[in-house]
């Protein structure tokens, strides 16, 4: 088996998919886990306005309305989470994702003042926090805050975290990679936006440059430059097809490059160290 077989038996991608059973089997994933932990009444999302969390929220928002009908409980409810770090740039597209998902509840919460405060008390330690790090402190700012939320009303928090994104390392540990549920998981780039296609979403919801627009000195950093590679690259690769050597081997060295990204805390009982 070579390695590009083994990540995709780990990723779980598909060469093709159906849009609208992969949407029910998303649906169904999060609705099992209600019914599972029936303490759980909401699910908590942040809402950047690209394609995955556009996603992610209206699977979540459809899960949530399908269990209301179902167990006529109407405490079940999804919140949405705006978390700008200030003032957000592309606003207009956030909004547009909100008004796609209609959320049951929907929360600005600007990441801001703890993001500074949090830099500051670290200066007054004598750590200055490089562009790079203070971006990595905005991610996990934003899911300690969710977390916050979803604690006060019982929920759980979804995570946007899907193949093209997780072969690739691109997220931060304990950021936006810390989450309850993962419903995009298995899904590659473009198999999400063959599904946001099939729910009738806005096309600037899937076509927009995708971005993770954390470091302030390079604002609106698109995801294939930071990456050094195409998305169109890692589909295909995740696809099971044939790519250039070159995208072949910056992949791959992603994949072992950020490979504790994807474990849990290691113990003595890992082999890594034996």
């Amino acid at each position: 088996m070579t390695l590009q077989d083994q990540i995709i038996q780990e990723l779980g991608v598909k060469p093709e998919i159906d849009p609208k059973a992969e949407i029910r089997v998303s649906v169904e994933f999060l609705k099992a886990y209600l019914k599972k932990y029936p303490f759980i009444k909401a699910f908590v999302l942040g809402i950047s306005g690209g394609q995955d969390s556009s996603l992610a929220g209206r699977l979540a928002q459809m899960a949530i309305e399908e269990m209301r009908a179902e167990t006529k409980d109407d405490t079940y409810q999804f919140i949405a989470i705006r978390l700008p770090h200030g003032v957000q740039a592309d606003e207009a597209d956030a909004q547009r994702a909100l008004k796609f998902i209609q959320p049951d509840v929907s929360l600005t919460i600007n990441i801001k003042p703890a993001v500074d405060g949090q830099v500051a008390a670290l200066k007054e330690a004598g750590i200055e926090v490089s562009d790079f790090n203070k971006g990595n402190i905005k991610a996990r700012q934003r899911m300690i805050t969710q977390y916050a939320v979803a604690g006060e009303y019982h929920g759980a928090v979804l995570g946007t975290d899907h193949a093209a994104e997780n072969i690739t390392g691109f997220f931060t540990k304990f950021g936006d990679g810390g989450a309850d549920l993962l419903p995009l998981f298995r899904l590659n780039k473009r198999q999400g936006k063959a599904l946001l296609a099939e729910l009738g979403a806005d096309p600037a919801l899937y076509e927009k440059v995708p971005t993770a627009d954390l470091e302030e000195g390079k604002p609106g950093l698109a995801d294939e430059v930071a990456l050094g590679v195409t998305y169109r690259d890692i589909d295909d690769y995740t696809e099971g097809k044939q790519i250039s050597a070159e995208a072949q081997e910056k992949i791959e060295a992603w994949w072992n490059k950020t490979q504790h990204k994807r474990h849990l805390p290691i113990t003595v009982f890992d082999d890594f160290w034996k």
